[in-house]
């Protein structure tokens, strides 16, 4: 309703961040980001950026320029975008563990009695 009169009051208005020039900057930034993300992800996060994701401090530059080529909307839908990957990630990978037959601790090895 309000972006109707929003378009109605400004017909001939093109909004630059949504052209192709500007999504494919945006894109960079964010994969520039989530790349020094799994890069740096050894070491402890001390930033907070948008839904609760952390990052350190060494992502900082990259966080900015992310923050300055993509509109908020997109910055939040990506960061819970890898947020929630990595959420799956991580559950898949402790599932590992507990597929396929159990393993039972075997502390005696049972040797057959001598039949006399």
């Amino acid at each position: 309703m309000v972006l109707d009169a929003y378009a109605s009051s400004n017909p001939n208005q093109v909004h630059e961040d949504v052209l192709q020039k500007s999504r494919d900057s945006c894109y960079k930034a964010r994969d520039a980001f989530y790349t020094c993300l799994e890069k740096e992800s050894g070491k402890k996060p001390t930033e907070i950026a948008s839904v609760g994701l952390l990052y350190p401090k060494e992502c900082s530059l990259s966080r900015t320029e992310f923050v300055k080529s993509c509109r908020s909307s997109w910055v939040k839908h990506f960061d819970r975008e890898y947020c929630r990957n990595k959420r799956v990630q991580r559950l898949l990978d402790d599932g590992d563990e507990r597929k396929g037959p159990m393993s039972l601790p075997q502390p005696y090895t049972f040797k057959p009695s001598p039949s006399s």
